[in-house]
């Protein structure tokens, strides 16, 4: 089990990193990235930090901490070169917040994230035919989200990804302690978006082999 989409004290999460790690390790976790939320105000503050925190946890942890940021409700024109920014900051996973149904994101949100080859689009609502595509041509993964609300248009997205070949990714979105799913839950998540049991262990084997190498 892994999750690649997580949040801390760095932004709305209730958790320090360590303590997060700790709670992920007791559900067995390989690895999980903390994501915070990130515009131009912040992420030269975050990213060190849970870099830092990453360095020194990782030294003793069977959970392997991955320093990523979640670029959130920036315009879509500004999205490539944060992204870069992000890149050249060290994170190893980079997430933009996707037009969710349940928050007011911009139009073109989804597509600047997949055209600056983020590594994740999270809970990318009612994503287009040729966003899906474009998103399989570019490998950006599309995200399963288990977070109420963001869930709302699983089924959309991974009927989607079926038909034109894109990867997914299954994430909690976690801001809290109880937010965090364990493999079986975030199977049954991927499952309740319409996909076999067969493709649900397919995304895991993809997502291992592409974010943590293995």
């Amino acid at each position: 089990m892994f999750d690649f989409h997580c949040h801390s004290i760095f932004s709305d999460g209730e958790l320090i990193p360590a303590e997060l790690l700790r709670r992920v390790t007791v559900l067995g976790y390989e690895a999980v990235a903390i994501t915070d939320h990130a515009d131009q105000s912040n992420i030269d503050f975050i990213l060190p930090r849970i870099i830092s925190a990453a360095k020194a946890l990782n030294q003793v942890s069977k959970t392997r901490l991955i320093p990523g940021i979640e670029i959130t409700h920036v315009p879509p024109s500004q999205i490539p070169e944060l992204v870069g920014r992000a890149r050249i900051l060290g994170a190893e996973i980079v997430v933009v917040h996707g037009e969710t149904l349940v928050e007011p994101v911009e139009p073109g949100t989804n597509l600047a994230a997949i055209k600056a080859r983020a590594d994740i689009l999270a809970h990318p609502g009612l994503i287009s035919e040729e966003e899906v595509r474009l998103a399989a041509e570019k490998g950006v993964f599309l995200e399963l989200s288990g977070r109420k609300g963001h869930s709302l248009a699983n089924g959309h997205v991974a009927a989607l990804a079926r038909r034109f070949k894109a990867h997914l990714v299954v994430n909690s979105d976690a801001h809290a302690p109880g937010d965090f799913m364990t493999k079986e839950f975030a199977e049954k998540v991927a499952q309740g978006a319409g996909l076999s049991l067969e493709e649900v262990a397919d995304i895991f084997l993809t997502v291992r082999e592409r974010f943590l190498g293995i």
